[in-house]
C-alpha cells in the first residue's frame, strides 16, 4: 500500500465539505447542547436520507433501497459485474445523541467515493455506500436490524411486532417509510449475486478514550466484543401509597431494586472488562402515590470473551428468580451477538493506508457493537476509528474535530480505492 496511494487522492478529500455536510445533518433532529435526536424510520430520518441522496446523485452515484429500507449509493467500476466494495454506517441517533455517531461513517463513505472520482481515479470494482436501517435500537430494539436482515443473521420479519414507546410497530413504521420513498429504485435484500461484496469497511468515531489518550490518529479495529440484551418484566400489585402496609405490598419497583443489586453482584468484574447496564425502566402506573404493579427494564451485557458472555448471560434468569420476594418476573433475551474477529484483509489494508499517509494508528477492539459485526460471515470486514473527545458518545457533547474526521476519511478513501482495485 505504501507506494499505491495515488498522490491526488488524499488532497481530494474535502475537509470543509465533509464538515458542512455533517453540520447540515445535525440540524435534522437538533437538540440543545449540540445534540441530535433522529430516530429510525421517522420524518427526520427521511429528510436526512433525501439530503444524502441529493448529494450522492449530484456526485454521479445511483440510488437503490431494499425491503429493510437499507439505502445504497453506487459508484460504478470498470467491471460492473465484479463484487463491489461496501462502505457505510447508519444515520439514526440515540434520543440524546451526538452529531457524529453513525452519520460520520455514511458521510465519510460518500466523501471517500467523491474524492476518488474528483481525483480522476477509476476502480476495477464498483463501490457502494450503504446507510443501514435502525442501527441504534433507540426507537425499536434491538439495534442493527437492517444489517442483521441483509446478512441473513435474522429474517426480515423478525421484529415486525416490536413497538416503540408510542405503540407504533417496526413493521408499520417500515411500511410508512417505504411508501414515502416509493420513487426510489428497489433491489433484492441481501448479498444476492453481483451484490455480494468483496469487502466491507465502516468508519466510526471511537466512542472511547484510547486514541485521544495516546494521541493517535486512527484506530485499526480488529473485532467487536459480544452483546446480549434482555428484558425483565416484574409483575406485582398496585396499592395506595398511604394505606397499604409495606410488609403486605407486592411492590414491583422494590423488587426491581433487589434484582438489580443481585445482577450487580453476578456481573462484578475486578478487571472492569465486563459491561452490565440497565438502560431503560418503565413503571406502571407511574404515579407518585401508588405502589407500582409492573416494571419492565432492559439489560445490556457485553464482554469480548464468548465463554464469559455465555456464562454470565445464562445466569441472568436464575439470578432474577432468586432475588424475588413478593412478585413474579419473566426474563426474555431479545438480542445476541457473540464476539467477532475481523479477517485480516481489511484491518491490514487500513493499517497500511494509515502508514502511507503518515498517520499514527493502533490496533484495537470495539467495545460498542456495529453493523460491521454482522457482515463478517458475508465478506472480509473491518472498521476505522477516529478519536472521540473525552471518550464521550451517545451524548450531545460528543465531538471529533474536522481535522480528525478528515484524516479518517483519507484513510477510508485510500483503503476503499485499494480494495476496489484488487
Amino acid at each position: 500500500m505504501t507506494n499505491r496511494v495515488p498522490p491526488t487522492l488524499p488532497a481530494a478529500v474535502d475537509e470543509s465539505r465533509q464538515w458542512a455536510r455533517l453540520m447540515g445533518m445535525a440540524m435534522l433532529g437538533e437538540i440543545p447542547g449540540d445534540g441530535v435526536d433522529r430516530a429510525a424510520l421517522t420524518l427526520l430520518d427521511r429528510q436526512a436520507r433525501r439530503l444524502l441522496i441529493e448529494w450522492a446523485t449530484e456526485a454521479g452515484l445511483t440510488v437503490s433501497v431494499d425491503e429493510m429500507n437499507n439505502l445504497f449509493l453506487r459508484h460504478e467500476g470498470l467491471e460492473p459485474g465484479a463484487a463491489p466494495v461496501l462502505t457505510g454506517s447508519h444515520m439514526d441517533s440515540q434520543p440524546n445523541g451526538g452529531r457524529f455517531d453513525g452519520i460520520w461513517g455514511v458521510v465519510a463513505a460518500l466523501e471517500a467515493v467523491q474524492a476518488i472520482r474528483d481525483a480522476g481515479l477509476t476502480t476495477r470494482r464498483p463501490i457502494e455506500v450503504v446507510a443501514w436501517t435502525n442501527e441504534e435500537g433507540g426507537r425499536f430494539a434491538p439495534g442493527c436490524m437492517g444489517s442483521m436482515a441483509w446478512s441473513g443473521h435474522s429474517a426480515s420479519t423478525t421484529w415486525d411486532g416490536v413497538a416503540d414507546l408510542h405503540g407504533t410497530t417496526f413493521r408499520a413504521a417500515l411500511e410508512e417509510q417505504m411508501a414515502a420513498e416509493a420513487d426510489l429504485p428497489r433491489r433484492p435484500l441481501g448479498p444476492v449475486g453481483a451484490a455480494r461484496p468483496s469487502a466491507y469497511i465502516e468508519a466510526h468515531i471511537e466512542q472511547g478514550p484510547l486514541l485521544e489518550a495516546d494521541m493517535l490518529d486512527i484506530g485499526v479495529v480488529t473485532g467487536i466484543q459480544g452483546s446480549r440484551w434482555f428484558v425483565v418484566d416484574v409483575a406485582g400489585r398496585s396499592d395506595h401509597a398511604g394505606t397499604a402496609p409495606v410488609s403486605l405490598r407486592q411492590d414491583a419497583v422494590q423488587e426491581m431494586v433487589r434484582i438489580v443489586n443481585a445482577l450487580n453482584t453476578l456481573t462484578h468484574d475486578p478487571a472492569d472488562v465486563l459491561r452490565f447496564t440497565v438502560g431503560r425502566v418503565e413503571v406502571h402506573p407511574n404515579t407518585s402515590n401508588s405502589v407500582a404493579d409492573r416494571v419492565r427494564f432492559t439489560i445490556d451485557l457485553r464482554h469480548p470473551d464468548a465463554d464469559i458472555l455465555r456464562e454470565k448471560g445464562d445466569a441472568i434468569a436464575g439470578t432474577v428468580q432468586a432475588a424475588l420476594r413478593h412478585c413474579t418476573a419473566t426474563v426474555t433475551e431479545r438480542f445476541t451477538a457473540m464476539p467477532t474477529a475481523f479477517q485480516e484483509l481489511v484491518p491490514d489494508a487500513v493499517e497500511a493506508a494509515a502508514e502511507a499517509l503518515g498517520l499514527r494508528s493502533l490496533r484495537m477492539a470495539s467495545g460498542a457493537f456495529h453493523d460491521a459485526q454482522f457482515l463478517v460471515p458475508v465478506c472480509p470486514s473491518g472498521m476505522i476509528f477516529v478519536p472521540s473527545r473525552g471518550g464521550i458518545s451517545h451524548h450531545p457533547s460528543e465531538y471529533t474535530s474536522p481535522e480528525q474526521l478528515a484524516a479518517g476519511t483519507r484513510v477510508l478513501a485510500a483503503t476503499v480505492w485499494d480494495l476496489a482495485n484488487r
